[in-house]
């Protein structure tokens, strides 16, 4: 094991000990970035806390970055199992998270920003400063990605279409 791959995953555990979970759950509840870095306890850098968000939002199925099928989204996650014996090993289960189909948003936010930051900065400026927050601080993607069509995210985009 390399020195770099251990510091790495010392860095990822203490993450995940000190903030991740806090994070995961604010983000749930609805908080935007900078909301969620004022509510930790732990100093953890903003683009930590982006890059906990926009993983999380994957793997909980808010945001996919492929086309949603009718097929459900499952979670992986690994259990710890203790033998008979003492041996600890890991197995891998599969859960579903959502059995019902979700309505989805076709978003561009990271081609528009890079296209024409003004007009991006313009359509910004149109929005609620939530709403405005949560665009601003998640890493979108210079492809296409697919939101929940949530309250919050049909709220985004009406206002957006309508500032062209």
């Amino acid at each position: 094991m390399t020195k770099e791959f251990f510091n790495q995953t010392l860095s990822n555990f203490t993450h995940n000990v000190a903030s991740g979970d806090a994070i995961r759950h604010l983000a749930d509840k609805g908080y935007t970035v900078p909301e969620i870095a004022g509510k930790l306890d732990f100093p953890t850098p903003v683009e930590r806390i982006r890059k906990t968000v926009w993983e999380h939002y994957q793997n909980t199925g808010v945001i996919r970055m492929e086309k949603p099928d009718a097929m459900p989204h499952v979670q992986v996650h690994y259990e710890k199992v203790q033998g008979s014996y003492g041996k600890t090993s890991f197995r891998r289960v599969e859960e579903v998270v959502d059995a019902e189909p979700k309505e989805y948003l076709r978003i561009e936010f990271g081609k528009e920003k890079y296209k024409d930051k003004e007009t991006f900065q313009r359509k910004l400026e149109g929005l609620d400063t939530k709403d405005r927050e949560y665009v601003e601080n998640l890493p979108w993607p210079l492809q296409p990605v697919y939101h929940v069509a949530d309250e919050r995210m049909k709220r985004i985009m009406e206002k957006w279409k309508g500032a062209d």
